[in-house]
């Protein structure tokens, strides 16, 4: 009996009841992709600064700066441990990844009688520590390749060199020939270097074993990558290991305040879909009086019929949640590829989080539904 009831009053208040339907479908579908948003927003911010390059920097302390205070302790290839690689365990627990990691031995060595910087690395960690960088030609998947090399654009302007052909480089009495597999085009200082395999480098310069620094990009959120870098650095005390500081906090101010703005919009569509189910609801209840009048006068308690209607409104609340989350999928996926230009990956416990606040939300919207139990029957049957 109560579910024929239920299933009248649902059909006899279609126009205003669809009203209420509506406000909360599109109030759900916001919320639902909103909080799809926030639950996958740190793996997409992450994904969109690990763009902009290297995070971690790993460098010499300085030796002495009452004799010089530029003069910077170089890196021994045999004491930075194996952890710095990208497959290494070392992670631990600090939340962070390494994606790429790279040494970096820099030397000035001459082209035709001209000084350009010389970046000895490993050449097949190049396009995952940068991203961005673009090339004419291909990069080079090999670490022990000491025959090829790639050329930064500016370089390549000034010799007149192009993908395939050879630049020879001298250092003192010392010379190599390499052929240019690709021109890198970085947008910055790397468009006048050029990088060689790092046993190629130590053997033209005849400095075997050294480096300049090793660059790191580590995954990870901006505290995260700040524990890594701790932890690196209690692991490495005889070196400088700091993040970059514009990049980590960068990502840590903007993660902070996009999700304050997905919680405060979440928050203000809340109260705009209470509202608008608080104001068709009201007008129910003064459509409804002469029923309750009636159901009282039949015997009816007024919890049972208090009930009925709560139920009334849970149902709307949870029919609305339900469409309004799948609409909220597509919205979703509309708002990540126009935001962070890719796919958001969509999280199912966004489903009964929905529904369960569309519910919460008809339920404080059905409010006015009290004042039904100030009906009396009989004023009700005597037609006042």
């Amino acid at each position: 009996m109560f579910g024929r009831i239920l299933w009248k009053l649902l059909r006899g208040n279609r126009g205003r009841l669809a009203v209420a339907l509506v406000a909360v479908i599109s109030g759900a579908a916001v919320v639902s992709a909103l909080l799809t948003i926030e639950f996958d927003i740190s793996r997409k911010l992450t994904q969109e600064f690990r763009l902009l390059g290297p995070n971690i920097v790993v460098s010499g302390k300085n030796i002495d700066e009452s004799v010089d205070p530029h003069s910077i302790q170089a890196l021994n290839a045999n004491v930075i441990p194996a952890r710095l690689s990208p497959d290494s365990p070392f992670t631990g627990s600090s939340g962070a990844s390494v994606a790429a990691s790279a040494p970096f031995y820099f030397a000035v060595v001459r082209v035709s009688g001209t000084a350009v910087i010389a970046a000895g690395t490993w050449l097949d960690q190049l396009p995952k520590l940068n991203p961005t960088w673009r090339i004419a030609g291909n990069w080079i998947s090999s670490r022990d390749d000491e025959q090829q090399c790639l050329i930064g654009r500016k370089v390549a302007q000034q010799f007149e060199i192009a993908p395939g052909g050879e630049i020879t480089l001298n250092y003192t009495r010392d010379q190599a020939r390499f052929r240019v597999a690709g021109v890198i085009d970085s947008g910055a200082a790397e468009d006048n270097q050029v990088f060689l395999d790092l046993p190629a480098a130590w053997k033209l310069t005849d400095n075997q074993g050294f480096m300049t620094l090793w660059q790191l990009n580590v995954d990870g959120t901006g505290p995260s990558i700040g524990n890594y870098a701790s932890r690196l650095a209690a692991a490495l005390p005889e070196y400088d290991v700091h993040p970059v500081r514009a990049v980590t906090e960068a990502e840590g101010n903007l993660l902070g305040r996009t999700r304050l703005l997905i919680v405060s919009m979440v928050v203000l569509i809340l109260v705009l879909t209470a509202l608008c189910v608080l104001a068709t609801m009201a007008a129910l209840a003064m459509e409804r009086r002469a029923d309750v009048g009636l159901m009282k006068a039949l015997g009816g308690t007024i919890s049972r019929i208090v009930g009925l209607f709560v139920a009334e409104v849970g149902v709307l609340g949870a029919v609305g949640g339900l469409l309004g989350c799948i609409a909220g999928m597509a919205l979703a996926q509309w708002m990540g590829r126009r935001v962070f230009g890719t796919s958001i990956t969509q999280r199912w416990e966004v489903f009964p989080l929905t529904i369960a606040m569309m519910i919460g939300v008809a339920m404080a919207g059905a409010l006015p539904l009290r004042r039904l139990g100030d009906v009396r029957p009989a004023v009700i049957l005597r037609g006042e």
